[in-house]
């Protein structure tokens, strides 16, 4: 494959966010597969669900409990995460207020946003100014996992499981 057809990588580094010149090609030979559990709405919340492939990632970007999850919505494009993309999770049961996080709502819907959490209740604010937070109570979500990567192909190429 050339260069111009393999994914492009953005790794998380904490208190930085997800910039465009961010991005970097990396080598075949530094990927590793890791378990696409489906898809995640970057938009309004969708069922769960799980699809059984896997996916190639660089190893660093690789914790003990690593999975991807392909993005259809675009209410995360502020924080260059786009339709399409294959975010990288790290499955994480807490996250602090601002990140970004797949939540859980009413052990029903799965969804991507921001996370804010206080007393009064929990904000899940999407990365894009035309689309509106949604409150809930604490009880109400279950924070599954961080972002810790986003994996994108070349706008030419659609972007499929290994």
């Amino acid at each position: 494959m050339s260069a111009h057809t393999e994914p492009r990588f953005l790794h998380r580094t904490p208190n930085i966010p997800l910039v465009e010149d961010a991005w970097e090609e990396i080598d075949a030979s530094e990927l590793v597969e890791v378990p696409l559990l489906g898809t995640v709405s970057a938009g309004m919340p969708m069922e769960a669900c799980a699809d059984n492939e896997t996916v190639r990632i660089p190893s660093r970007m690789v914790r003990r409990n690593t999975y991807a999850l392909r993005v259809r919505g675009d209410s995360m494009i502020d924080c260059n995460i786009h339709d399409g993309d294959i975010i990288i999770i790290e499955k994480l049961e807490s996250a602090e207020n601002g990140e970004t996080a797949v939540v859980l709502i009413n052990n029903q819907e799965v969804t991507l946003k921001k996370v804010y959490i206080d007393k009064s209740g929990v904000r899940l604010q999407p990365a894009n100014t035309t689309m509106p937070p949604i409150y809930l109570k604490n009880d109400d979500i279950q924070v599954l996992g961080l972002v810790m990567g986003v994996a994108r192909r070349p706008a030419s190429t659609p972007v499929t499981a290994a």
